[in-house]
């Protein structure tokens, strides 16, 4: 959908949605001194079970994801990055692997040596130890940053929340001085007017915001329950999510322009071989340039007038780029191979990512370790730390199944159903427990009594009225889209070669569809099957 055509319909929610479900969760965290399970209990207790319960499953594939950030980070202490040429083929001397030249160098670093991803759901394959030992790392770091709650997380967060910055900063700074910069700047801030009436432009932005600001989580709860008795709590609400959303930009702007920088250099390649093998101006696209080099490569230049060349254009770069988890491990790393220093650069993004997740990790497990202390499932006598250490231990058994070789397919459907849906239904309840059962009246008597005044008119509406619909509207338009959007999974078949290098299959769980789409870089292919 592009960026550009994201922005608006984001702000929208941010200021309808998600600062208002943001400011409950912080006041009812801070009145009342508990974790999710304990502040709800005057609604449901059940709608804190929820939380805790999407906070648990949320933690299972986020620092899944965590782990392959951290073995790439590994991987960047080298010179040259591993990810910048072919191996060769252990079976024919002096030959290059043919998976590899058919798609790609970061493509066949990501799908196979990192992930050795299977070709469908369906096959399982086996347990790949070196990601096991990425995630058992992982959540060991994190153990140790929340060992003791509040107390060690405040101290990590120090470093976790200003070491993004610098980096960020750094990259800005590089990306604004490489050529091609200037275009994927106007890319972002360009809006797409026709794209803006598209439905699920809306739907999507207004879910982004559950996990931008970690609404309906019970994080947020169990922090606030940390405050001070007066704090002002609305001053920190307003305060934390135009910080969030500034950063959020700010990081995209870093990003899109060494993703302009990338688009203009692959643009330069095609034109390059346009110019080499004297082919029709705007003749090969950016999906098929690998595999066109590559047959080039292999092949005479003959062979490349027989090819489906279609339109190229700049901007179809930037729309296939930031997708998914391909625009960390794949998109960014080529573009960084393009970068003079690359290993120092790997190093840098990597480094970020990794306290980014660090940073996120720490609200989901709070979110779930306070409201376990609020049930008292472990007697008080023994330590938090240990509690501590079992969930941590419980989600890494867990979480094992994301390490097997289609480990990466069963992440994406985690993180396409396991929490959005969700987290609607959670806010939902949410402000309407608050406007409506809790009362709009006593709520208004706490804050007063926190703040020093009561809620203004802004705050009345959207938790009345705006907020509720909104959210009632988002839950509606989201089971419309489940119920006839084809539910899918981006595939990788080491099998095909060809100019398309795409592949297709299914997932039907609830809604038995018979056929839907997935991607294999970049580009669609139908085709019948499915996964039990």
């Amino acid at each position: 959908m592009g960026t550009r055509a994201f922005l608006i319909p984001y702000l929208i929610a941010l200021v309808l949605e998600g600062i208002p479900v943001f400011y409950i969760e912080l006041a009812i965290g801070q009145c009342l001194r508990r974790g999710s399970i304990g502040v709800w209990t005057a609604v449901s207790p059940y709608l804190g079970l929820g939380c805790l319960t999407v906070s648990f499953l949320v933690s299972l594939y986020y620092n899944t994801v965590l782990s392959w950030v951290l073995w790439y980070l590994l991987n960047s202490f080298q010179d040259p990055l591993p990810w910048s040429s072919c191996p060769l083929d252990i079976n024919r001397t002096g030959a290059f692997e043919a998976e590899c030249q058919a798609s790609s160098t970061v493509s066949y670093f990501w799908y196979r040596q990192t992930l050795n991803i299977t070709a469908d759901i369906s096959d399982n394959g086996s347990i790949q130890w070196r990601l096991l030992a990425c995630l058992a790392a992982s959540w060991a770091v994190v153990y140790l940053c929340v060992i003791r709650g509040i107390e060690t997380t405040g101290k990590a967060i120090y470093f976790t929340a200003l070491f993004p910055y610098l980096v960020l900063t750094i990259f800005l700074i590089r990306g604004l001085t490489l050529p091609g910069a200037v275009r994927g700047l106007i890319y972002l801030f360009t809006p797409n007017v026709q794209t803006l009436r598209n439905p699920r432009v809306w739907l999507d932005a207004a879910t982004q915001i559950f996990f931008s600001l970690s609404l309906a989580f019970g994080g947020h709860i169990a922090f606030a329950s940390y405050n001070p008795p007066r704090n002002n709590c609305e001053k920190d609400a307003v305060t934390v999510a135009l910080v969030n959303s500034l950063t959020s930009l700010y990081a995209s702007i870093a990003v899109f322009s060494v993703l302009g920088f990338k688009a203009a250099n692959d643009h330069g390649n095609l034109l390059r071989l346009l110019n080499a093998f004297d082919l029709p101006d705007q003749s090969i696209s950016r999906d098929d340039y690998a595999a066109v080099l590559a047959h080039l490569n292999a092949t005479q230049p003959e062979s490349v007038a027989r090819l489906p060349l279609e339109v190229c254009q700049l901007e179809d770069f930037l729309d296939k780029s930031a997708s998914g988890t391909g625009l960390a491990f794949v998109v960014f790393t080529e573009a960084v191979l393009h970068m003079p220093g690359a290993p120092g650069w790997a190093v840098l993004f990597f480094g970020m990512l990794f306290t980014l997740g660090l940073s996120s990790m720490f609200g989901n497990l709070e979110g779930i370790i306070t409201p376990l202390l609020d049930l008292g499932v472990l007697r008080r006598s023994v330590p938090k730390e240990v509690l501590t250490g079992l969930v941590c231990l419980l989600c890494f058994l867990s979480a094992t199944c994301f390490a097997l070789q289609s480990g990466s397919y069963w992440l994406q459907v985690f993180d396409s159903y396991a929490a959005p849906l969700n987290l609607i239904i959670f806010a939902f309840f949410e402000v309407v427990g608050i406007a409506y059962v809790y009362g709009m009246p006593r709520f208004s008597d706490d804050i007063a009594c926190m703040t020093g005044r009561r809620p203004g008119l802004y705050w009345r509406v959207t938790w009345k009225v705006v907020s509720p619909l909104l959210l009632l509207t988002i839950f509606v338009a989201y089971i419309a889209v489940l119920a006839w959007t084809p539910l899918s999974y981006r595939a990788w078949d080491p099998q095909y070669v060809g100019p398309l290098g795409a592949t297709g299959s299914h997932f039907g769980p609830a809604l038995a569809f018979p056929w839907c789409h997935t991607w294999q870089d970049g580009c669609p292919k139908l085709q019948e099957g499915g996964a039990s």
